[in-house]
């Protein structure tokens, strides 16, 4: 061989030898996961048990080998209660981290500040909470129960077990008061009234003794609470200060963290509607209670959205292996609406039509501790409705639209 060839043969052994080194190295390089949820604030509390779910999710899947043979590095901001700081965090986590994912927020107002930045950089959101539904975004799975897996029949099920006279309160913002948007036409149509309905900000204290007050003058059959956050505590204070304990009140965003911390279970009938209680017995269930409280301490509760959060790592996890990268491009395909796994709350499944699970319906009773007593769980998964049927889409748009003049 001549020495001109020569020459070219090692140049090519070398850019191959060169560009393998470049791949291994890119290979190697971990997948960055990003996290945005309340470290500071008013859902501190409520939030902390979620961003233990996705750690505990990351690092059982780091110590099976991580995916596609990179370990996953969890990229953590704090939202501080605040949906603007929540969108900033968005953008700062796609355009600087580069972040493959986010799982994040709590409040609606949250997802829907952080909405527009995942479509406008085609990236992937996966929201974990129960909510009022109304939405179906594109680059958003939703992990958590839809309106027909929540609220629709948990207020169905108060009105037949206290009572048509209901009081509404909640937190002023966007998911109470679409909640109760729908609870109101739900209390009309079995010819219910509602006798109050009130609003305070998220973390508003003062207000809730005079809002408890007319609670006591009205005489409601049951309240529905959709107060968000540690305006919760106040409000149980302010019950138990007026001698309101046997008052029905069910609250659907007050997980069993915040119940003991707050006091819920002075109240002696006080109920929760989720879809995953930190007691059911299923051996699925108690594995996933073991390996967290030995994570995260003996004395932590697991949450409804604490499970759906783990649920999304792990749905996540599943598609990228399929498609072979992490690139939110390719993992927000017809590959994720095809996922299902079993879960601590049993099995879940992707609803491809709505982005969406399927999810059971659980009733719980709050104990003096704070858990949650099953009271009463769906036999079959629910579909999801993120639009409850009995109006169209554009006759719910046209309320909500309404509803914000």
């Amino acid at each position: 061989m001549s020495t001109p060839k020569v020459l070219v043969v090692w140049f090519a052994l070398l850019i191959a030898l060169g560009g393998g080194a470049g791949c291994q190295r890119q290979k190697q390089e971990p997948i960055r996961v990003g996290v945005i949820h309340s470290l500071s604030g008013t859902m501190a509390l409520t939030e902390a048990p979620l961003v233990n779910a996705i750690r505990l999710a990351v690092e059982e899947i780091n110590a099976q080998g991580g995916l596609l043979g990179r370990q996953l590095d969890l990229v953590l901001a704090d939202s501080r209660s605040d949906s603007a700081v929540a969108a900033a965090e968005a953008e700062r986590l796609i355009s600087d981290e580069g972040v493959s994912v986010l799982f994040a927020c709590w409040t609606s107002a949250c997802r829907q500040a952080v909405k527009p930045v995942v479509e406008r950089h085609r990236h992937l959101l996966f929201y974990p909470l129960q909510y009022e539904g109304m939405e179906q975004s594109p680059n958003i799975l939703y992990t958590g129960s839809a309106p027909n897996q929540q609220l629709v029949p948990g207020t169905a099920w108060a009105l037949r077990e206290f009572g048509k006279r209901v009081y509404l309160l909640g937190s002023d913002y966007v998911f109470p008061r679409t909640a109760n948007l729908i609870i109101r036409d739900l209390v009309e149509a079995r010819h219910g009234q509602i006798v109050g309905e009130r609003y305070v900000p998220l973390g508003e204290h003062q207000e809730l003794g005079r809002i408890v007050a007319e609670i006591a003058a009205l005489h409601p059959d049951v309240v529905l609470n959709t107060l968000n956050g540690d305006s919760n505590g106040a409000f149980f204070d302010a019950l138990v200060a007026a001698d309101l304990l046997r008052l029905p009140v069910l609250s659907f965003s007050v997980p069993e963290d915040g119940m003991r911390a707050w006091g819920g279970g002075r109240l002696r009938q006080h109920f929760g509607v989720w879809s995953y209680f930190h007691s059911l017995p299923e051996a699925s269930n108690q594995r996933f209670v073991r390996a967290y409280q030995s994570r995260f301490g003996a004395d932590q509760w697991v949450t409804d959205p604490a499970v759906a959060s783990y649920v999304g790592v792990r749905l996540w996890a599943q598609t990228v292996k399929e498609v072979g990268t992490a690139d939110p491009r390719w993992t927000n395909s017809s590959s994720l609406l095809r996922q299902s796994i079993a879960g601590p709350d049993g099995v879940v499944a992707v609803d491809a039509q709505t982005r969406h699970l399927w999810k059971r319906l659980c009733i719980g009773r709050v104990l003096a501790d704070g858990q949650f007593s099953l009271f009463f769980s769906s036999q079959n998964l629910m579909r999801p409705a993120p639009w409850p049927v009995y109006h169209s889409r554009e006759e719910w748009r046209s309320l909500l639209e309404q509803g914000r003049r």
